[in-house]
């Protein structure tokens, strides 16, 4: 399985006959391949290529005689390489930088060709920019190009009873508020780059932005992959406005599956089952101090009014038990005592 979309780096000279016959030669004598010029204005002091193949497959390349380099290099004469097509052999050997590691106008300029790209391909994700820049790495990826736009356009994002635009309403709103964009790369390829459509994968992945959700809508300030002593990461530390002062909290997320999608014969066992086996392995090894949030909105309004009317424990305190509807509203319970002041996000029974 390819990861989401990442530049290789190659620092050495470069020119449009040697692009030509490292690059384009290769592409076009394995998949057919056409070079042209880019759709945008290539970034100042480089010069910059297309390179569209007949499989449907895209890459950028672009080139200068001297810049700053990815971060951790020295810069000078160098190109970039992005693309979800086969890499030619000219370039095995470089090396790999997220989107975030290279200089700016190198990053911008392929976000604008690849965003231009997605939205000819997938003209129903033009309407939600936020979400459609947020998910680039994985909506253009080798492998997960086709699969990631299929569980928004016809799974809702793993919502129940929901629209596709109700889903992509709701998500381009949790990231339209900025804050998860430092940690676009990590957290888009939660969602997994696979040809195989994993809707349990993928669901649970989206419960970490309805987390986010959840605590951002009460004020916090949120950090995600937080590394721990155990060796574990825990999803999130949130964070007290500084005006309120207090201490940050450690945040971790689950997502039960309904029973129609799972092995357990009812709503309520879904949840102890699935809240179980996190607390059976990550949160005991922690030893406590953190808080369990378990995300019910994969379950239908049936079987979320089962588990509101019984309010199940979840083998964990403190914990919340909460469901996200795309209108944006949030209700839930909690168990034990919460660290979290979380009454102006979750209508709590």
């Amino acid at each position: 399985m390819a990861r989401p979309l990442r530049f290789r780096y190659a620092p050495d000279r470069w020119s449009v006959s040697r692009v030509r016959s490292a690059i384009l030669e290769p592409l076009d004598s394995n998949l057919g391949a056409e070079m042209r010029e880019p759709w945008f204005q290539s970034p100042p002091s480089y010069d910059a290529r297309r390179f569209e193949m007949d499989n449907g497959d895209i890459a950028l390349f672009c080139w200068t005689s001297g810049d700053e380099g990815p971060t951790g290099t020295d810069g000078g004469p160098g190109g970039y390489w992005l693309g979800n097509t086969e890499t030619p052999s000219s370039l095995w050997r470089t090396e790999k930088y997220g989107l975030d590691e290279v200089p700016y106008p190198v990053r911008r300029w392929a976000e604008r060709e690849l965003l231009a790209q997605l939205h000819m391909e997938s003209p129903w994700l033009e309407p939600y920019p936020h979400l459609s820049w947020f998910f680039l790495p994985v909506f253009l990826s080798k492998d997960g190009r086709e699969t990631t736009r299929e569980f928004f356009q016809d799974h809702a994002a793993g919502f129940p009873d929901a629209s596709a635009d109700e889903a992509l309403t709701y998500y381009e709103s949790v990231l339209h508020t900025g804050a998860l964009d430092p940690y676009q790369s990590e957290m888009s390829g939660k969602l997994g780059t696979s040809s195989y459509l994993d809707l349990t994968r993928m669901a649970a992945a989206m419960g970490e932005f309805n987390a986010a959700k959840l605590l951002l809508d009460a004020g916090y300030e949120i950090t995600p992959e937080i590394e721990v002593t155990t060796g574990h990461s825990i999803d999130y530390r949130a964070d007290p406005p500084d005006s309120e002062g207090g201490q940050a909290v450690l945040v971790e997320v689950t997502r039960p599956l309904p029973p129609g999608k799972r092995a357990a014969d009812s709503p309520l066992t879904a949840v102890r089952e699935t809240a179980k086996t996190k607390t059976d392995g990550q949160l005991d090894a922690h030893a406590g101090g953190i808080v369990l949030f378990v995300d019910c909105s994969s379950f239908p309004d049936d079987e979320w009014r089962v588990i509101a009317s019984e309010q199940p424990d979840v083998r964990h305190r403190p914990a919340v038990v909460f469901r996200v509807r795309p209108n944006g509203s949030i209700e839930g319970y909690k168990k034990g005592q919460l660290p979290l002041s979380l009454d102006d996000a979750v209508s709590f029974l």
